[in-house]
């Protein structure tokens, strides 16, 4: 591993922490010695990371601190593109777009031997044909989890009624066929999952919901019985 693969990694290892981490715990992960450890955080503190801590206290990382993108690894590399592609491909085309400048960004400002990795077709995601749904309806679902806004939705059940759902949006699901979205219902006062392709309109009611939507989420994740996944950045 070189120089600055481990500078990248120790950097990596810091971030995903929360509290403080001690040298002995980074060195394990990094197959390094204490000493290297020491020596590669006091590195990042000079380029202008704000590590606190020391020997026997451990190591804490504020947030803000970012190495040039040329630090990726041709690995990082293939993941961001298969992940755009796929996005790209499923994706609403707002999101779709986002995925494309995202990249190109990346292809900017990284050296001529990544950017062949970036531009490469070697890893490929294949084309199927989209849910029915329309663009916009995913864009409002996606900003009103973000904003936790309550959505007012016509929904066509599978027997055929039309009934109006005031929901609390906290997640969507992306499947091959179907995209899901998945609410807190006021008509039902319970979790119910919708099928995008069945919603006929709906109405970003610009009312917030009284509960934070990942609280809503793992609620909804206990209660199915499905473990937490973390995605940790």
């Amino acid at each position: 591993m070189s120089r600055s693969e481990r500078l990248l990694s120790l950097l990596q290892s810091l971030r995903r922490r929360r509290y403080a981490v001690s040298g002995h715990v980074l060195a394990g992960e990094l197959g390094v010695s204490l000493r290297t450890v020491y020596r590669d955080v006091a590195s990042l503190q000079a380029q202008g990371a704000r590590i606190e801590g020391g020997a026997g206290v451990g190591f804490l990382l504020h947030p803000g601190f970012m190495l040039p993108p040329l630090m990726f690894s041709p690995e990082e590399v293939e993941a961001l593109v298969l992940g755009a592609r796929w996005v790209m491909d499923r994706a609403d085309e707002r999101l779709a777009s986002a995925s494309r400048d995202a990249v190109a960004k990346i292809a900017a400002v990284i050296p001529p031997r990544l950017k062949e990795v970036l531009e490469s077709g070697t890893l490929l995601v294949p084309t199927q044909p989209r849910p029915d749904v329309d663009d916009r309806l995913m864009e409002c679902v996606r900003r009103a989890i973000r904003d936790e806004t309550k959505l007012a939705l016509s929904y066509r059940a599978v027997s055929g009624e039309l009934t109006r759902r005031v929901v609390w949006p906290f997640a969507l699901a992306y499947f091959d066929q179907a995209l899901l979205v998945m609410a807190f219902c006021e008509l039902r006062r319970d979790f119910r999952h919708f099928l995008a392709d069945r919603v006929e309109s709906w109405e970003d009611l610009q009312v917030g919901y009284p509960r934070d939507h990942l609280e809503l989420l793992r609620e909804w994740q206990e209660r199915e019985g499905i473990p937490p996944r973390k995605y940790e950045l």
